[in-house]
């Protein structure tokens, strides 16, 4: 029986009005094959075990080399919906930016980035057998194809996803793609200065922001395609006032840093904390708990031993 809840269980809301601790899943860059697919809900299972209150998949359901056709997107949509807990997704770039590759099948990235938003974001609710409600950028008027960026609370936590895929953020490569990044990411500087606003009124304790892509605080190419979104980063986590996770995929390899500096001080900005999550060969999964009468709101480790599915 499939059914919406506003925070996705009474448990949930209940954390949302006590503030009690609560903890969330976050997968990434899988699966890639078809034995990384066959995988995929055993993690979801694992995840439903742990009482994951939600989880979110951060980008690249499929490998760059996988054609991206319509099939192919259904049968990775079907395993994601399958999931026993609200499960919200953020394109990845192998599944939009590289389809233009031979391998992938020659489609045009703008194309498949609507079947996209089509298949994956035609409602306001999350995939998942229980349903999240979730707040999308496309109902401003302004900002109408952007169904993929959401927006939802929490536990007094505001959570926001961002088109933000790898690939260098689809710019560098034709004027065409070039035009699509620029007016994507003025849609998603909006989109972020929103959910900043509405963290910022009393009684929010934080904010967590989840995109596919490493921005690249440690390097940068001659045409970045990230600069913009680092110096918002920078920027918002400076003045903000209360602590920022950053959540993405992309690397394929787990970590947790800061690696935000005040341009002024050149100290490191404590409040910010990136994560990045296990990826294809290793499926797992990244647990973080949410503290809110903790000395730090967000506790992070991995919430199981990466594994390789063998092929």
């Amino acid at each position: 029986m499939r059914f919406i809840v506003a925070l996705a269980f009474a448990a949930l809301s209940a954390a949302t009005a006590a503030q009690v601790p609560f903890s969330f899943a976050v997968f990434g860059d899988t699966p890639y094959n078809p034995a990384e697919a066959a995988a995929v809900p055993q993690i979801l299972q694992e995840i439903d075990r742990a009482d994951m209150a939600f989880v979110v998949h951060v980008g690249d359901l499929k490998s760059a080399t996988e054609p991206c056709s319509d099939r192919l997107l259904r049968e990775r949509y079907d395993l994601l919906d399958a999931s026993p807990r609200p499960l919200v997704y953020v394109p990845g770039d192998n599944e939009w930016t590289d389809c233009h590759g031979a391998s992938a099948g020659g489609y045009d990235p703008r194309e498949r980035l609507e079947r996209l938003r089509a298949l994956f974001f035609g409602t306001d609710e999350s995939l998942g057998r229980r349903k999240l409600r979730l707040a999308r950028e496309s109902d401003d008027p302004r900002f109408r194809p952007y169904r993929e960026n959401v927006r939802w609370v929490a536990g007094n936590v505001v959570f926001v996803t961002l088109n933000v895929p790898g690939s260098n953020n689809n710019l560098g490569r034709a004027d065409a793609m070039d035009a699509e990044h620029t007016e994507r990411m003025i849609a998603n500087f909006a989109w972020f200065a929103e959910a900043l606003r509405v963290a910022q009124q009393p009684g929010m304790l934080g904010l967590v922001v989840f995109t596919h892509a490493d921005p690249r605080f440690e390097r940068a190419k001659d045409t970045d395609g990230y600069a913009g979104f680092r110096d918002a980063l920078r920027t918002h986590a400076a003045t903000f006032g209360k602590p920022m996770l950053l959540v993405h995929g992309d690397g394929h390899t787990y970590r947790v840093d800061q690696p935000l500096q005040d341009l002024v001080m050149r100290d490191r900005i404590a409040s910010f904390t990136r994560v990045e999550v296990f990826g294809s060969p290793f499926i797992g999964w990244v647990r973080i708990d949410v503290r809110p009468e903790g000395a730090q709101l967000f506790a992070i480790s991995p919430g199981s031993e990466p594994v390789r599915p063998s092929r």
